[in-house]
Formats: C-alpha cells, structure tokens, sequence
C-alpha cells in the first residue's frame, strides 16, 4: 500500500559516528555531528552516486545513474504523471481527469519546468505562471472563503478565486568601497476577487524551487537534523537554527524537510499536498476539493468519487521526485572550486548553508548511505525583517526560512532563462539574494557586501558553478 511504502527512514548516521535521539530530543552529549560534516571533503559530485554530468535545458530531467535498470521504468512512468496536463472531469482520459475546479497550473511541469525553478511575471500585470500566493486570514488559518492558496483559474462554469499582480520598489544601498546596487522589494495586490476583498490577510508569494536530489535530503536522519539545530543558540555564533516539528499526513511527529517553510515532511505529503493545492487533484491523503463553502460553483461542480490522482500514480510520481539525478559543478578548474568553497565557508555562509549532509538507511538502494553535497542545514533560521512574509506556517514564524538547498542554482539561467532566486523571486541573481539576507545571516551578508569585488566575484562565480 502507498502509506507504507514511504516510511521514515530509520534515524541512523552513516559512518562511525552515532547518535541516541530520545522523544525527538537532542544528541549524546560530546558527538559534534556539525564538526564532522563541516570537515568532510566537498567534491564537484554535489549528489554523491546520483551526481550526473550535464549541462544544458535537460540537466534537471534525468534518473539517477546509481538507480538500477528496473527503476527506470517506475521513474518514466511518474514522468508522465508530472509532466501530464491535467483535464476537467469528465473527459476521454480517465486516467487523467480531475484537474480543478479551481487551480493554478494543469501540472506539475507548469510551475516546474524542466523540473526546474519558477520565476516571477516579467511585467506588472501579467498573469503568475510559476509562482502563487498563499493566504492565511488575520488569526493565522486558512481564509474561511479562499482557503489557504489563491487559485488563479478554474474549470468552465467555475470562478477563478482572482488575480494576484506583483510589482517592486526599489532599495538602495552601497558596498563597503562604495559601488551602488538596487534591489528590488516585491508587493502583492489583488484583481477580479471572486470572494471580496482579503483585507488583513497573510499573503506570501512563492516561486516553485526546482526538485532535483530530494530524495537524498528526504534520507536524511532525523538525529542529524536534531544534532545539528542549534534554537537557544548555545554556542554563541549567532545562527540559531531549528527543527521543524508538525505532523504527517497520518498525525505522527515529523520533522519538516521540504517547502520554502519546511511545512511537509515526506515526498509523499509534499506531492500530494501540491496535487491539491496546484492541481485541484484529490487523493486519499487529500480526499476532499479545494473549495470552501462560500464557493458555490466549485463545491456543485461535477467530480470523481474516487481519488483523482490514484495511489499508483502518485507512488510513481514520488519515486521519480525521489530518483532525480544532481548535476555535477561546473567550476573552471578544481583549484577554483576548491578556493570559492574556502571564500564561502570565511564568509559565514557554510553556517547555514552546510555543504555536506549525509543520508541513513533508505528504501531505494541509490540514496542509502550516500555522502552529498546540497549546502542546506535544512532547518529553519529566521531571516530578518527584509525578507518576512509575516505568515506562520506550521512550525515556522513569519521570519523563519529553510535554508535552501544551492545545488544546481548556477543551471537555472540554461534550465529556465532567469536568474531570479529567493522564495519569492525578488532577487537577479546571488548577489542581490546575498544583500536581501539578514537575521541570523547579518553577518554573513556583511562580510560579502564589506569584502573587496575580487572577492565577490570569486563567491558568486563558486555558486554560479553549483
């Protein structure tokens, strides 16, 4: 069955090293499991045996090549199944149908293109087509008529729930030796409300990350996630990273992994939950339509009985999310990587954005015990004031972010034709992505925005290679 086929991966380190976690508490006292990694090698292999040599528009597409032969086909199947355009029930593809009534994108590989990353509208006014809105009303839960998501477009004979329209302000600041930079601080307004007006509510928009090597981050343990939170920052380095502790699909404890707030914490709940909210797709996690009360036309719309995205075409499709190889890095040569990485690590960045984790156990052969590269902590830090959406999600604040993942960051401009990083898109390129950092990471991005430009250039050239 679907729901035990995804069981947590026993929380185990790799390695010599091990560590006791009681009632998800915190490590044996005198194992630094932070000093362990931090000390690792770091290789252009940034996926361990499922890092692929590519570089082009596909380099995000391809299986594993650790996985073996018979996983190709379960990894073509859920291809498909994410890559396929969703149609209103009922059509001729009953395989297929279900999309709506209300949506963003008819699949997957709308807002993940490529298997890559989304990006903001080009101009003020034009429609998101890889990015949404989520909402919350004023006491922090879904809003009572639009629920938690803005759906932009909906089945025939259905309203759309509205438009959301983004535009930008510019800040302006200097450099320690006094080069001048803009940034850009986004705003959200709202057109063609269906529902009235969402005064005082909680709006975040967010760009879809790019879904390569998540089944590694998924094998991580728990215990190194644990071990390596640091919430009353006890060692007085100022980053005070912690676990997200929610539930899953089921109501057991959880740790958060996946998400811009670590609000999921399985493949299987991160992809069903997008079914839902991106798709309008039921499953039998999510067995109910996306449609509050209010909306009529959404709640009398016509509607399989059954899930609309099935167990087995959900299982594959999480498989595939799982089996996603990881391109290598692209340095210009290995001295340079090796340079960008120790300019990275002075800088403070390494802090948060650990270069090496290290996965357990796991149910797929290709991503047990495998050493990895994705500079995140996968914990949430809480990044300052700039860049708050003021919205809590589950265990995270209105400041607090997971850490994301660099890896393959530099392919986007050949994967998706931007540059445009951070949650909501606002930044054009890492430059402007390092400035917008601050909270735990003040540090960090004054040490990059005091150091001297041939020291700039040397960092951003590393994370272009990533």
């Amino acid at each position: 069955m679907l729901r035990t086929s995804f069981v947590a991966v026993a929380a185990v380190l790799t390695g010599a090293t091990a560590l006791a976690i009681g009632g998800g508490g915190s490590p044996l006292a005198g194992i630094d499991v932070r000093a362990e990694l931090m000390t690792a090698p770091v290789t252009i292999e940034l996926g361990g045996g499922t890092s692929r040599v590519i570089d082009n528009s596909q380099s995000f597409t391809f299986v594993a090549p650790n996985a073996p032969a018979e996983r190709q086909r379960v990894f073509s199947f859920g291809n498909r199944v994410f890559n396929t355009k969703w149609a209103e029930y009922p059509a001729s593809v009953q395989s297929f149908d279900g999309l709506g009534p209300t949506f963003n994108r008819n699949s997957c590989s709308g807002c993940h293109v490529f298997d890559g990353r989304g990006q903001p509208p080009q101009n003020v006014g034009d429609p998101m087509e890889s990015m949404l809105v989520r909402l919350s009303g004023p006491d922090g839960k879904p809003d009572p008529r639009y629920g938690d998501q803005l759906n932009d477009r909906a089945n025939l004979k259905v309203k759309p729930e509205g438009r959301a329209i983004i535009d930008y302000t510019e800040v302006h600041g200097t450099y320690g030796d006094g080069t001048p930079y803009t940034l850009l601080a986004p705003h959200v307004s709202f057109e063609d409300l269906a529902y009235g007006p969402l005064d005082g509510d909680l709006i975040s928009a967010r760009v879809a990350p790019q879904v390569i090597g998540l089944g590694l981050l998924e094998a991580v343990p728990q215990a190194t996630l644990e071990a390596l939170a640091d919430p009353n920052d006890a060692d007085h380095d100022g980053i005070s990273g912690r676990v997200a502790h929610i539930t899953d699909h089921d109501g057991n404890p959880a740790v958060g992994r996946f998400g811009w707030k670590d609000n999921e914490p399985t493949l299987l709940d991160q992809a069903a939950g997008a079914a839902l909210g991106d798709i309008g797709l039921t499953t039998s996690i999510n067995p109910h339509a996306n449609c509050p009360p209010v909306q009529e036309t959404c709640t009398n719309a016509p509607a399989q009985s059954d899930p609309e995205l099935s167990d087995s075409f959900l299982d594959r499709m999480v498989t595939y999310l799982r089996t996603l190889a990881v391109p290598v890095a692209r340095p210009a040569s290995d001295a340079a990587f090796q340079s960008g990485l120790r300019t990275f690590t002075a800088m403070g960045c390494a802090a948060c954005h650990m270069p090496t984790l290290k996965t357990g156990p796991a149910d797929l052969p290709e991503l047990a015990n495998q050493t990895f590269h994705p500079f995140t902590d996968l914990l949430l830090h809480d990044m300052g004031e700039g860049l708050a959406d003021h919205r809590p999600d589950r265990d995270a604040s209105g400041s607090e972010w997971r850490t994301a993942p660099l890896w393959g960051l530099g392919l986007v401009p050949i994967t998706n034709g931007h540059d445009r990083l951070l949650h909501d898109g606002r930044a054009r390129g890492f430059a402007e992505a390092i400035l917008w950092h601050g909270g735990e990471a003040t540090k960090a991005r004054e040490a990059f925005r005091n150091a001297p430009i041939a020291e700039r250039d040397a960092l951003i050239a590393f994370l272009k290679s990533l």
